[in-house]
């Protein structure tokens, strides 16, 4: 026996070892392991702390210039924590990166993100920081002792934004800004077809306006603006319009426990009209023919529905507008909420960036990083950037601002920083937060998400096509979708946990090389192992 240990004991160990890093690695993929978050007695002074945060931004260069001023006084308060800015175009691209990075254990520190989105990192064992305790600290919480800015207490944080940034029982995030989704309305063009805009804008006022604006001459130029281009309606985020659809309704999206209830009846009735109006050129949306603000600003679109947030794209002065000037028609610009079923009732979706803080081996790291998500949320941050679009900042403290209330009071000064468009989009979220709804998270609920706006777009490219959109054609495209997006499949749709274990989707390839390469030597070590073992027999 110590013969064969001997010749054969070093080759067999390797093995082991190799096997161990095999299932290490394997086991790694969507939970690194960390230990639970404790909150530090406090922060050590005495040495230097460099923290990552990954941020949104489009074109807009005040957004990006704020953030840097942000950064720069959150360093003098702090001169020993150092913050890196990261900007992404895209939220979509963030959460790519954060899930590819959480195989290499190198997530940012604090990241602009949304609750849909947190649901699935959560599928790391304690990859994401639940809030509570560092709320509630009386030295570096919300509000406390030792916070070296002015800070807002959490009950100044707006209770329903902060309820949206709570799930899987706990609050995962912090609110950062706050938008919903305004129709921007050619008035001029309504009034000129001979309506007069409700009080409260119906799905059914809008289809009926869009289909009068149809109307064209002999030389085929649309009666409405003599132009021969017309899209009178344009959806940017079907995603958005199908929820909202549903929400009116009161009909089934999905439940707080993860079951999808968006493939019912009422789903198929509201198609059907939808197909309707895209099949007779009426209504449209941003994948299939480009942005609303472009076509409302050319006075080829009348109803362009987008986010309060994108208030500066919309409206003949729009100061965002990169179109060329000749283009541009002037028209009367009318701010409403979204078409509604229930005027009495109105719902309408509250959405917007939320800041979440990761996890990492350090808990001096993690304090220093809570520190500089709260001073994304005091007044100089949150007023300077709800200024730059149509959010509304997230605290009582800063809407209650006189700096804020005199921003609002000056609406239509110019047509930049007091845009009347921008100031009338943010009025509309301040106004109706009490009719702002929010869907459930979940892992999974960023898929469904998805799979209701490409039910919209399928639809509507489907009868551009000429297909006949009927009773088969929604049992077809139900099952498409479905599959498409492995809402049948268990960790997607969010199903009861312990009934499979959670995928993050693909390794990063860099993890498959190194997989593969553990692999090939395990099966290297054990025909070693059996070569040898049979020269000793």
């Amino acid at each position: 026996m110590r013969r064969i240990w001997k010749k054969t004991g070093p080759s067999l160990l390797l093995l082991f070892l190799a096997a161990g890093c095999v299932l290490g690695f394997c086991g790694c993929h969507g939970s690194k392991g960390l230990s639970p978050f404790e909150v530090p007695e406090e922060l050590d002074g005495s040495r230097d702390y460099e923290i990552t945060f990954w941020a949104k931004n489009d074109t807009n260069k005040t957004q990006t210039a704020i953030y840097e001023q942000a950064i720069s006084e959150f360093e003098q308060a702090y001169p020993n924590i150092k913050v890196n800015l990261r900007l992404y175009t895209d939220y979509g691209k963030i959460y790519n990166d954060v899930i590819t990075n959480i195989a290499t254990n190198t997530t940012p520190n604090v990241c602009i993100t949304y609750p849909d989105h947190i649901a699935t990192y959560l599928t790391g064992a304690n990859l994401v920081v639940p809030l509570e305790e560092l709320f509630e600290d009386e030295a570096y919480g919300l509000g406390g002792s030792e916070v070296r800015f002015d800070s807002p207490s959490l009950e100044e944080i707006i209770p329903k934004f902060l309820e949206e940034c709570r799930f899987g029982g706990h609050y995962y995030a912090l609110p950062y800004m706050r938008s919903t989704e305004a129709c921007y309305i050619n008035k001029t063009f309504v009034e000129k077809l001979g309506y007069t805009l409700p009080e409260t804008l119906t799905w059914d006022f809008v289809w009926e306006v869009s289909e009068a604006a149809l109307a064209q001459d002999e030389e085929e130029n649309f009666l409405v603006n003599g132009q021969k281009v017309m899209i009178p309606f344009i959806y940017k985020s079907t995603d958005n319009m199908m929820i909202q659809m549903l929400k009116q309704k009161d009909a089934g999206y999905s439940t707080e426990e993860g079951e999808i209830l968006l493939f019912n009846d009422t789903t198929k009735e509201l198609l059907y009209t939808i197909a309707e109006h895209g099949g007779s050129g009426a209504f449209s949306t941003f994948k299939i023919s480009s942005y609303p603000a472009n076509f409302l600003n050319a006075g080829q679109c009348i109803f362009a529905i987008d986010s309060t947030a994108g208030a500066t794209w919309m409206g003949t002065h729009a100061p965002l507008s990169d179109m060329s000037k000749d283009k541009v028609v002037e028209f009367e610009t009318a701010v409403m909420p979204i078409p509604q079923f229930d005027p009495e009732n109105p719902q309408m979706i509250s959405q917007g960036p939320s800041v979440c803080i990761f996890n990492k081996p350090d808990h001096q790291e993690v304090l220093a990083s809570w520190l500089f998500v709260q001073y994304l949320l005091s007044n100089e941050v949150q007023t300077a950037y709800s200024e730059t679009e149509g959010y509304v900042p997230v605290t009582s403290k800063a809407q209650e601002s006189e700096a804020y209330q005199e921003y609002l009071s000056r609406c239509g000064e110019d047509n930049s920083t007091y845009y009347d468009v921008k100031i009338k989009a943010a009025r509309l979220l301040l106004e109706n937060t009490g009719h702002t709804f929010v869907t459930p998270v979940f892992n999974g609920s960023a898929s469904l998400r998805n799979a209701s706006g490409q039910l919209v777009e399928n639809t509507v490219k489907s009868v551009r096509r000429g297909e006949t959109v009927d009773e088969a054609y929604m049992e077809a495209l139900f099952g498409d979708i479905t599959s498409l997006y492995r809402l049948d499949q268990p960790g997607a749709s969010g199903m009861p946990e312990g009934s499979a274990k959670e995928d993050l989707g693909e390794l990063p390839r860099t993890s498959v090389f190194l997989l593969s390469s553990l692999a090939g030597v395990w099966f290297l070590m054990a025909v070693y192992f059996l070569a040898s073992a049979g020269r000793k027999r």
